[in-house]
């Protein structure tokens, strides 16, 4: 071990000398027994710092299975190359299986198509490096290979992924602005997120308005952080919630599910080092909804956002 490496936590150190290893495997390893020190101390742990000297040997297990369905469900695929694929997600579709959901998602789709990716990543989530909610629409990347996830993954912890959203938000939103709450689970509903100043995870969401209408905004969304519901539950923070989301008190007969959409997705291409940027437009039930609130629809692939905020 080198001097620079002194003090790192031991998943960090495993995951920098091996190649297309995440810091998730690399603990995966570490708490499977397959990592064991060459001059044994004490028992292994991901967070433990390791020391000036120290050397490990890691033995890497076969790739376990998924027992994940491939169904061949259909696809709308934005980019493709043999490290990447990029999805339009429509609503109503589910990323991952989970309770309730053991097929017809995402994942299940994913594996159908490229059937390489099965325990990239995971064995629960292959290719997963981020996800979208049921019923919001729009662009979400899959990493095919060890390397592309190592790579994509590192890109959100840095906050060097930039996703954009659309979003109708429920009454007059005027002008611009950052929502800094940090973000947790809701104590009174596990299955919801809440602002929680003290428990919380840093969560920031910057945001411009578009136009706004008697009942509606259109509102252009950037995220810094990706924390799960984050746009919703800042939405509702700032007494704006998201159209239609019954979730988070933005339930209105004017939508019938939550009106967000990921609609431009910013990336480093993990192994042509290149910047992609990929933009999907809002599926019809959105702009229809535009349409009904007397709010135009813009031309998408001209909508910018300019760095001040």
């Amino acid at each position: 071990m080198d001097l620079d490496s002194a003090g790192q936590r031991l998943d960090l150190f495993i995951a920098s000398k091996l190649p297309d290893c995440s810091r998730n495997e690399a603990q995966r390893l570490i708490e499977g027994g397959h990592v064991h020190p060459l001059n044994p101390s004490r028992p292994l742990k991901s967070s433990m710092p390791v020391k000036l000297g120290q050397r490990f040997a890691v033995a890497i297990p076969e790739p376990a299975p998924t027992h994940l369905k491939a169904q061949a469900i259909p696809l709308d695929v934005v980019f493709e190359d043999d490290a990447i694929l990029v999805v339009n997600k429509p609503v109503g579709m589910v990323v991952h299986p989970g309770a309730g959901n053991p097929e017809g998602t995402l994942v299940n789709a994913v594996l159908a198509h490229c059937p390489d990716i099965d325990g990239v990543g995971g064995q629960r989530r292959p290719g997963l490096v981020h996800r979208l909610d049921k019923d919001t629409s729009g662009l979400i990347v899959i990493a095919k290979n060890g390397k592309a996830f190592k790579g994509l993954t590192r890109q959100i912890v840095r906050r060097e992924m930039r996703r954009e959203y659309v979003g109708i938000v429920r009454g007059e939103l005027k002008g611009s602005g950052t929502i800094e709450a940090p973000l947790g689970r809701d104590p009174q509903d596990r299955k919801k997120m809440a602002v929680r100043n003290e428990e919380g995870k840093e969560a920031v969401t910057h945001f411009k308005v578009l136009q706004t209408g008697e009942k509606a905004s259109l509102a252009h969304f950037k995220l810094e952080t990706g924390r799960t519901h984050q746009i919703r539950v800042h939405s509702e923070f700032i007494a704006h919630p998201i159209l239609g989301d019954h979730t988070y008190h933005g339930e209105s007969p004017l939508a019938a599910r939550q009106m967000l959409h990921a609609f431009r997705l910013t990336i480093t291409h993990p192994t042509l080092r290149v910047k992609k940027t990929f933009t999907a437009a809002p599926p019809r039930d959105f702009e229809d909804c535009l349409k009904s609130l007397d709010i135009r629809v813009p031309d998408w692939k001209k909508l910018v956002w300019k760095d001040q905020v």
